[in-house]
């Protein structure tokens, strides 16, 4: 071995051993932040709490539905939820879930994978911001998936459209990025800075309508989100300077 590569070898091991130190010492100083949602305990859960979603929201009953097991067995044991199926008046149904890390990120996915493994076909990507009303106006940023799929009715393949709106929040901050390249950044700073491991939770909301429906239905949960995300989201983004609290969506 020539005294060049010998220098890189030594050099090489020297900054493998000094990262090893330096990551040893932050999960020793680490603690874990606080959720940005709503939570209470769950009896004889040690490592899991229960999101808390509203029961009630405005023209529309709701129920909560049990997260599958696989869901659950598949996730970190620290990994919490929340999940109900909203009813409206005239029948119109959304699906509204959270899913919360614990100590481990790796709670906290990609929803594409989860859609196409469904049966879903993602057609469109887009980042949009819904206007929140409470406590105060905020532009809530979202991204938004226009998906399709077939299902048989009496027989028949029949076309149908899902929109799936999802964001991401923890105490202090909001992220409506699709990558995760934003949140896992300002993860990392938080980390390193102050020693904090972001306590992300990923929401999301879906219904499913009839082709040609996509642009009503997203103007009914973007509706549906302004009145129900102040009843279980702790935290908001900057004030819309002037404006006023509305119904859903940017005036």
């Amino acid at each position: 071995m020539n005294r060049r590569v010998w220098i890189w070898t030594v050099m090489a091991g020297l900054l493998m051993a000094g990262t090893a130190l330096l990551l040893g010492e932050l999960k020793a100083r680490q603690r874990l932040g606080n959720p940005g949602v709503r939570t209470r305990p769950i009896p004889g859960e040690p490592l899991r709490v229960e999101v808390v979603l509203p029961e009630t929201v405005p023209g529309y009953r709701s129920e909560p539905l049990e997260v599958q097991k696989e869901v659950v067995e598949a996730l970190p044991p620290d990994t919490s939820f929340g999940q109900r199926v909203y009813r409206g008046d005239d029948g119109f149904e959304l699906l509204l879930n959270v899913v919360l890390m614990g100590t481990d990120r790796t709670s906290i996915h990609k929803p594409q994978f989860c859609l196409v493994g469904a049966g879903w076909r993602i057609d469109r990507t887009e980042t949009d911001r819904v206007r929140i009303p409470r406590p105060h106006p905020y532009d809530l940023p979202v991204v938004k998936l226009l998906t399709s799929r077939e299902v048989t009715v009496r027989g028949s393949a029949t076309p149908v459209r899902g929109l799936y709106v999802y964001w991401f929040v923890c105490e202090d901050g909001l992220s409506g990025e699709p990558t995760g390249w934003e949140r896992m950044s300002w993860m990392a700073r938080r980390l390193v800075t102050g020693g904090v491991l972001q306590r992300w939770a990923y929401v999301t909301c879906f219904a499913v309508c009839a082709p040609g429906q996509e642009e009503r239905t997203y103007e009914r949960m973007k509706a549906f989100l302004a009145a129900s995300v102040p009843e279980f989201q702790t935290v908001a983004g900057p004030e819309v300077p002037g404006q006023h609290a509305t119904a859903g969506g940017a005036p």
